[in-house]
Formats: C-alpha cells, structure tokens, sequence
C-alpha cells in the first residue's frame, strides 16, 4: 500500500500536475491540503477522479481546504468518508477502510494570525488520537502539520528558535501527540539526515538548493501492523512550495 500526502497550495494552479502525477504513480491513499477551493470551484475532472473514490472537504474564498482518495482497485468494500469532530475551517477529513484502518487529512493553522488557534487543534490531534486507538482503530494522520519537530528539521541557515513553526511550546504539543501513540514515519527510517525536507521558501532557488523544512508527515498507530518500507519526498512533482511525501507499507 502507498500512501500519499501534498500540500497542493491551490488545486485549480496545479490541476494538470495533480492529474497527470496521480495517473502516473497510482498510489492507493492519497490526501491534500490547502485546496484554495470550494467544491463548487473544482472541475470535474477532479470530482470525478479516474479510479478513485474521494472526498473533496473545499475551504471558503480559497482558503484552507483538504481532501482524501482512495484507489476503487486497491480496497474492498465502500470507503466510509467523513468530517472528524476537530475538523475547523476545513481543515481535516477522514476515511475508514477495512481493517480497522483510518486516513485522515489534516492541515494544520500555521499560526501566523491565531498561533493559540494552532495550538488548540495540536491538542484536538491529540484527543482524537486517544478516541481512536481507543475504538482499536489503525490511524495513518497524513499532512501539512506546520511544525518542525526539531533543529534537524530545518536548514541550519534557517533555524530560529522564535519562529512559527519552530517554537518549543508548538513543538511539545507535537510531541504529545506522536507520545507513545504515533510512529514519525519519515524520521524513523532516516533518523539522521538532515536534508530531509518537504517545503521550501518560495524565492532564491532554495527548493533546488534544499534548503527548507520539514512540515509534511505521514504518522501510524504504533504497534498496530503498520510496517513501514520506505519513505519519499517527491521532488520532481509539482510547482507547489511543498512537495509531496510518499510512504509504502507492507
């Protein structure tokens, strides 16, 4: 199984790279963030995705937005969509699959303008994870978290201990919710590089350099036979300052 998480920075912008790249790779799960749309504005080639079954979650006056697919092929039964109770702005979405499997879509507040608002939905994350493993439920959280866990997860000439992103109190409630309950898919399997980035400021060329930070994850219940064999940032895909981030499991 291959799952998918991107942060699309608008669906409409990158419609044909969306297209042509999930035509291309045909991953089983795929989730995105910041649509920049409602569904009202998406095509219908995106409404009516080839082989997928999907739930389009658009934000209000292109702002925020998620989404969550699942290949037709690759699941049994009828994909179970809904809006999770710590869902804000349109900023999560879930499904259920067999086995007791759910893949959630999540788009964290950056914080810029409301930094307590991302600190209240780091804590929602944390509940919901509680509720569910409570219900015996295998979760992959898949998206742009907005959140550097630590200093590896920055470039060095960017590191700054008061910025959005980087702040130890933000950074701590991440933790809280990873804690004994959730697997950092990307960190377990490259503990120590340093390069491992998903988004890059958008000017001087500092995605081609890989100069950048890491906001993208792919988290799974620990201990509930999600097994983990390899981990991608697919740079080659998209015009997006994030690309997207890619794990297969067994």
């Amino acid at each position: 199984m291959n799952v998918v998480t991107w942060n699309v920075n608008g669906i409409r912008a990158r419609e044909t790279q969306f297209l042509e790249w999930i035509q291309r790779d045909q991953p089983d799960v795929v989730c995105l963030q910041e649509l920049k749309a409602t569904t009202d504005q998406l095509s219908e080639n995106l409404i009516c995705l080839p082989g997928y079954a999907g739930y389009w979650h658009g934000g209000p006056k292109g702002y925020s937005g998620v989404s969550v697919h699942c290949r037709i092929e690759s699941f049994s039964g009828t994909p179970e969509f809904s809006i999770p109770v710590l869902d804000v702005e349109h900023r999560a979405v879930e499904v259920r699959l067999p086995n007791h499997l759910v893949v959630t879509s999540l788009y964290v507040p950056n914080g810029g303008k409301d930094y307590a608002a991302k600190l209240r939905f780091l804590e929602a994350m944390r509940v919901y994870v509680e509720r569910e493993h409570a219900r015996d439920t295998r979760l992959l959280l898949c998206g742009d978290m907005n959140v550097t866990r630590g200093d590896i997860d920055v470039y060095p000439g960017q590191r700054k201990q008061d910025a959005i992103g980087q702040r130890p109190d933000e950074r701590a409630l991440f933790e809280r919710v990873l804690e004994g309950q959730l697997v950092d898919i990307a960190r377990t399997l490259e503990p120590d590089n340093d390069r491992l980035f998903t988004w890059w400021p958008p000017w001087r060329g500092l995605r081609q350099k890989n100069h950048g930070w890491r906001l993208d994850y792919i988290l799974a219940s620990y201990g509930r036979g999600l097994d983990p064999t390899q981990c991608r940032v697919l740079t080659d895909v998209g015009t997006s300052d994030h690309a997207p981030v890619m794990v297969a499991f067994t």
